[in-house]
């Protein structure tokens, strides 16, 4: 989409909220604010009326809550949703029913929180307009493959996404067995979520997840992943790989960088190691799954037509990083297959 501006309609039941979120994403000239929603409801007319590009609405709201709305709405109306939320799992839920991405609602009386909620929002808002929606509807949630094959544990296998990547990355994790070798992932993701994100992991998947910490070691069935402001990457300890998460400045404006993640695995593990780039926007990790595929390892991307926003896995495509493109809901197989 281009040339065009963005139409956004904006839902909260709160008038500060409404206002501040209205005026400060109108600030941006590729953005036009067609319409304001108290609830979903008024919501539900004024998408009818405006047909907006794109919708920011609030989790918490009266007559109905905005996931709610959100699983009702998409099947008739797919439309990009970014949700606005304190800080809750119920994020993961809006993005489990369909939304796009999330923003955290800032204190509307700290002016500099303000400033980076409305530049986040504007961000969100310009990749959302050309994110594939439709994807979602038709994706069904399968089961664990099961298995009993004993896997080689000197694997390591390295994940990373963006936007769209909370429900791929579950999408992957639910369908393997609890015998797999262990797993690091890169998700871009706020801090505080990455935690949360990880816990929901745990608690939905047969795997044992949890954000990463300096000292982890990678081990059979379980998962890690990168806290929301630090990179993570891997080092050879022995026989074993244990992981090192630490601050530091954004990598392709990121931070954790999956590019940080991959280049790491590229020179620990080498011809080990299988990396997988999911939906996202931008060029984060393409060049590390390169170095990856270059030491031997196996790389997969998913494909266009199952990813939220194609990006990071057509860039890393483009460059000759992935060795194969496939969908969402195959990448598990795939990668059982990789290890068989």
């Amino acid at each position: 989409m281009t040339g065009k501006r963005i139409r956004v309609l904006v839902v909260d039941d709160s008038l500060v909220f409404r206002e501040v979120i209205a005026r400060g994403i109108s600030s941006d000239p590729m953005i036009e604010v067609v319409g304001k929603a108290v609830d979903p409801y008024d919501a539900r007319d004024k998408i009818l009326q405006y047909q907006p590009d794109v919708m920011t609405c609030d989790v918490e709201m009266p007559k109905m809550n905005g996931i709610e709305f959100i699983r009702r709405l998409l099947p008739q109306y797919p439309l990009p949703v970014i949700v606005i939320s304190t800080v809750s799992e119920a994020v993961f839920d809006a993005m489990n029913a369909g939304a796009v991405d999330f923003v955290t609602k800032p204190d509307v009386q700290a002016p500099r929180n303000v400033e980076n909620f409305i530049y986040d929002l504007i961000s969100k808002i310009k990749i959302a307009v050309n994110a594939n929606v439709t994807q979602h509807l038709t994706t069904k949630s399968p089961n664990t493959i099961e298995t009993d094959i004993k896997f080689n544990q000197n694997r390591v296998i390295a994940i990373g996404a963006s936007t769209g990547g909370t429900e791929a990355i579950f999408s992957v994790l639910n369908q393997l067995p609890p015998t797999i070798p262990g797993i690091l992932i890169v998700q871009h993701i706020p801090p505080v979520f990455s935690r949360m994100f990880a816990e929901r992991m745990n608690n939905q998947t047969q795997l044992k997840c949890k954000e990463a910490q300096s000292g982890d070691y990678v081990e059979q069935g379980k998962v890690f992943i990168a806290p929301g402001d630090q990179h993570i990457k891997i080092r050879k300890v022995g026989e074993k790989y244990k992981v090192e998460a630490f601050y530091g400045d954004r990598v392709n404006g990121h931070c954790p960088s999956v590019d940080i993640l991959f280049d790491s695995v590229a020179k620990e593990v080498g011809h080990n190691a299988i990396g997988i780039i999911l939906t996202g926007m931008g060029y984060d990790g393409a060049k590390g799954l390169l170095s990856m595929r270059q030491k031997g390892a196996k790389t997969l991307g998913q494909d266009r037509q199952s990813c939220v926003v194609y990006g990071m896995p057509k860039v890393a495509y483009e460059m000759g990083a992935v060795e194969r493109q496939v969908s969402l809901s195959n990448i598990p197989r795939e990668l059982l297959s990789i290890l068989k």
